[in-house]
């Protein structure tokens, strides 16, 4: 029973151990879930190795190959197309958002802070990108996605004209992309498309941050390459790209047959993307590079693929020239008919060596050895495709490069080679892996060691972190009086023959104390150890002077100006001022230009450009060196970490305060925030009176504004915080130092809301108070015209009347006249009646008897007969008999007569109402229009009116017959 218990007691503490356990894992996936959510890796904790690389791998499972760093972006090569990663559309995304910060780590983050710090600062620094890591981690990618991104979004224009001339200028930019990868780039053991020298790309933009032109510099070609490929590596990509992508008749042209072998061309059977002859042949027709010369172009590099098939045996006499192999004359043939120069004059070239001795400077003919033909001849290809390289950049610089004029600004990308440990390093990884460490050292210059020397400069309390400084084994390769690079052009200037042994011994003897110098004791070969930041590499010595040298017989150069081949004319012009690269052979002679010399010039210069603008970096990492997707190595990836000083930038940016701002700068910029703090007095601004006060007062005046203004941060972080979320509502410590303010990213963003906040409510006021201003001026001007308005109606009205009154007044005077006229007319008419009517009449009893006083009466009214009409034709006046007598004397009318007329009166009112004379004779009417526009209608008379003096017959209106 006991047995039992303990044994059902062992089996439920297994049961809750594995609960437990079940349990934790959960917790752990939980954890994992969690960790790809984290865009920036200063918000793991803790920060150390593990937790980064667990953080990029959960990450990289969900892909999202893209991580921020503080003040880095790490990429992640996903080994795999992800189109949607970069499309136009995600593109004009990040341009078009308002913070693209917030968006999902990208290189398009990258992109657009580059170009909106060249866009909206008053004076515009000019940006730079350093994309860096190994070789396959994905910086040509990097660096061509960045170019598409800034050709979208810098190439805005308004007119139509320009917009042809930006999409031209865009197009050649793009297409400078696949000219270069096809003639530096090629297929290496870690990468496909490894780029086999440094380039600086510097994208030139205008006052209105619209890209203009481009400019492309270029570091240390691997031009050995062309001559010697190491195993399971191939030769530059455009080699392939004539092979497999060159026509029937180009093929016969350039003597390309199908299956044909070169012993310069390995690995053809291996396809790779980067092998696409025909977008090679349109980038270079779109750069300016015709057709024509672009047949000369493929036609040299066909003939340096026959030159490398050109084999020497063994003289056995050393007075004689070693002679061509068998399998080699047909080659010698094809090669000296492809770069059109003489056979027997490029054979004796490369067989035989001029040398000039003495002060007369004797020339004699020395047969070269084997190993020296073979040397000749590699010597010619590097020389011819160096040439050729550099060419193609000036045309490719002249197609797309601006008038200074036309550019104010630039960004540039900086894509070099990454960091080379190969099982036989040489010249080229040694000035590789020197890149590389001056690189490594800028960023920690810029972004670990001077944060921490400004935080100390400034009183802050401050835990450093120790970082990886690499200045001991810069020294030890770069240092004066002696290093490695010192050592190495030393033995160039010597006239002596340079063995390995004897350079290994003086590297170690001369630099024994440096701790960045080591030595493989079971290495049989001479060789060297550097141990770099990223890690050990061993130099071999064989060959490293000579290629230090780079010696270039004059006698090849002037073989190939002899050239009948249109583009080898341009390459090798007969200029006599141009002097080759000779060998020292005389005192006089002077010293020669080493390699190392001449890649630490531009190394310098290069660093020189990026010391003047703002860096960005992007770290590029490779999950695993297979190449496959979905694989995440982490061994692999954690020496790419430890290598680039990853987990040092986290630890600085995290702990650190990335903003830094004078305290000038910052009280007159959010000096603003006093507004939401009511009761707050409005001070003095700091450049007020700047000249009156002392340092100490204004030093006095800037903290009380200064501690006014971080009393405002505790109800900005309320404000902007999530309810219920305490750690959001506590606003991030800002230190003060002696001459700068320090804060975080969040702090900065809390300010510049409030700040917003505070212009909203400011623009709110003016708003009202213009929009209050602009309705009284709208107002006043309403009144103004109203008033307007009225007076000139009225004095249009007075206009009116005036021009009516004057128009009546015509009228009547025209009307007055016809009156007076029609009257004279009418009297003329009526006095001239024959008198003898009236004497002739008989005379009735009734005027017989008329008094004497009634019988003047008549008379008197005769010499004013339209006075006396008017007086009889009156209501009041005279009446019965004496109105009568009266019309009788006006009218002249026979007394005696009354059968030739007949008078009418009227039975209610006293006048006359018409008087009807019997015509005498023959009567005319004589009818004219009258010129007046209203005469033909009489207008309405007066009841008391006499109208018609210009008729015989005279009427009133409204009367009764009598």
């Amino acid at each position: 029973m006991r047995q039992q218990v303990n044994g059902h007691g062992s089996g439920s503490d297994a049961h809750s151990g594995g609960e437990s356990l079940r349990e934790e894992l959960q917790e752990f996936l939980g954890g994992e879930a969690l960790l790809h959510q984290l865009d920036d890796l200063t918000q793991v904790n803790p920060v150390t190795l593990e937790t980064v690389l667990r953080c990029l791998q959960a990450r990289y499972s969900a892909d999202m190959f893209y991580t921020n760093a503080g003040c880095t972006l790490v990429a992640l090569n996903p080994f795999k197309p992800v189109p949607q990663l970069y499309s136009t559309e995600l593109m004009q995304e990040y341009h078009a958002a308002p913070q693209p910060q917030k968006l999902k780590p990208h290189i398009f983050t990258v992109g657009e802070q580059t170009y909106r710090n060249v866009k909206s600062l008053m004076e515009p620094v000019n940006q730079s990108i350093v994309v860096s890591g190994e070789s396959g981690a994905g910086k040509t990618w990097t660096s061509r996605c960045l170019m598409k991104f800034y050709a979208v979004v810098a190439a805005s224009p308004t007119s139509r004209e320009s917009h042809k001339i930006a999409e031209r200028i865009e197009q050649r930019i793009l297409n400078s992309n696949p000219v270069m990868e096809a003639f530096g780039n090629a297929g290496t053991l870690r990468n496909n498309n490894s780029s086999r020298f440094g380039k600086f790309i510097q994208l030139q933009l205008n006052r209105t941050q619209q890209m203009t032109g481009a400019a492309v510099q270029t570091y240390l070609l691997e031009k050995t390459r062309v001559a010697c490929q190491a195993s399971s590596e191939r030769n530059f990509h455009i080699f392939y790209q004539i092979c497999k992508g060159a026509s029937a008749d180009e093929r016969l042209q350039w003597h390309l047959p199908e299956g044909a072998t070169f012993s310069w061309l390995p690995n053809p059977e291996r396809t790779l993307e980067e092998d696409c002859f025909e977008v090679t042949r349109e980038a270079m027709l779109h750069l300016g590079i015709d057709a024509p010369t672009q047949n000369n172009i493929f036609q040299a590099l066909a003939g340096l693929l026959h030159l490398g098939n050109i084999q020497f045996a063994d003289s056995r006499d050393e007075a004689q020239p070693c002679q061509l192999m068998d399998s080699a004359k047909c080659s010698a043939r094809t090669s000296a008919s492809l770069l059109r120069l003489p056979e027997d004059l490029l054979l004796e070239t490369l067989q035989i060596r001029t040398i000039r001795a003495g002060r007369q400077q004797q020339v004699f003919q020395k047969p070269c050895s084997r190993a020296e033909c073979d040397t000749r001849r590699d010597c010619l290809a590097k020389l011819v495709y160096a040439r050729l390289f550099d060419w193609l950049v000036s045309v490719i610089n002249s197609s797309i490069c601006a008038d200074p004029d036309s550019w104010t600004t630039f960004i540039g990308l900086l894509d070099v080679y990454g960091f080379e440990s190969f099982p036989n390093n040489s010249l080229e990884q040694l000035c590789i892996n020197y890149a590389n460490e001056k690189l490594q050292q800028h960023f920690v210059a810029h972004y670990l060691r001077a944060q921490q020397e400004e935080y100390a400069a400034e009183g802050l309390q401050w835990s450093f972190v120790n970082y990886q400084d690499n200045q001991t084994c810069l020294d030890l390769i770069e240092g004066s009086p002696i290093s490695i690079c010192s050592l190495m052009n030393e033995e160039c200037r010597l006239n002596r023959p340079s063995s390995a042994a004897q350079l290994q011994t003086r590297i170690e003897s001369a630099l024994a104390g440096s701790p960045c110098l080591g030595h493989d004791k079971l290495s049989q070969e001479p060789s060297f150890i550097v141990v770099h930041y990223a890690g050990p590499v061993r130099y071999h010595t064989a060959g490293l002077v000579e290629k230090n040298k780079d010696p270039v017989p004059p006698e090849l150069t002037r073989l190939l100006q002899q050239s009948q081949d249109p583009l080898l004319k341009v390459l090798f012009p007969p200029d006599p001022e141009e002097k080759s690269q000779e060998e020292p052979s005389g005192q006089s002679r002077t010293p020669v230009l080493t390699v190392v010399s001449k890649f630490k010039a531009s190394l310098e210069q290069l660093l020189q450009v990026l010391h003047s603008t703002t860096p960005h970096y992007i770290r590029c990492i490779k999950p695993n060196s297979q190449g496959q997707a979905q694989m995440f190595h982490p061994e692999e990836v954690l020496s790419q970490l430890e290598a680039c000083g990853l987990v040092e930038t986290i630890h600085i940016s995290a702990a650190g305060f990335p903003i830094r701002v004078s305290h000038r700068n910052f009280v007159e910029r959010y000096e603003l925030l006093r507004r939401l703090r009511p009761g707050t007095a409005p001070s003095q601004s700091a450049d007020e009176g700047r000249s009156e006060r002392s340092p100490r007062a204004e030093q006095a005046t800037l903290q009380a504004l200064f501690q006014d203004i971080l009393h405002t941060l505790p109800a900005l972080a309320q404000a902007a915080a999530t309810p219920g979320d305490r750690a959001e509502a506590t606003p991030a410590p800002v230190h003060c130092g002696r001459t700068k303010v320090f804060m975080t990213d969040s702090t900065l963003e809390l300010l510049e809301r409030g700040r917003a906040q505070v212009l909203e409510q400011c623009a709110r006021c003016i708003q009202g108070g213009w929009r209050r201003h602009q309705r009284r001026k709208q107002e006043r001007q309403r009144q103004a015209a109203v008033l307007i308005q009225a007076a000139i109606r009225s004095w249009l009205t007075r206009k009116h009347i005036q021009r009516l009154h004057a128009a009546a007044t015509v009228i009547k005077r025209a009307w007055q006249k016809w009156r007076i006229r029609m009257a004279f007319l009418a009297s003329k008419e009526l006095d001239g009646v024959e008198e003898k009517h009236s004497s002739q009449a008989p005379r009735s009893p009734s005027s017989l008897s008329l008094p004497q006083a009634q019988s003047r009466l008549p008379g008197g009214a005769t010499r004013l007969w339209p006075l006396g009409l008017v007086l009889a034709n009156a209501a009041v006046g005279v009446r019965g008999f004496q109105r009568k007598l009266v019309v009788f004397a006006c009218l002249q009318l026979p007394v005696g007569a009354p059968s030739s007329y007949t008078i009418q009166t009227a039975q209610d009112q006293a006048g006359v109402m018409s008087i009807r004379a019997l015509p005498q004779g023959s009567i005319r009417f004589r009818c004219r229009k009258s010129p007046l526009r209203y005469a033909d209608i009489c207008p309405q008379p007066s009841p008391d009116s006499v109208t018609g003096f210009n008729q015989i017959l005279l009427e009133r209106h409204k009367l009764g017959h009598v």
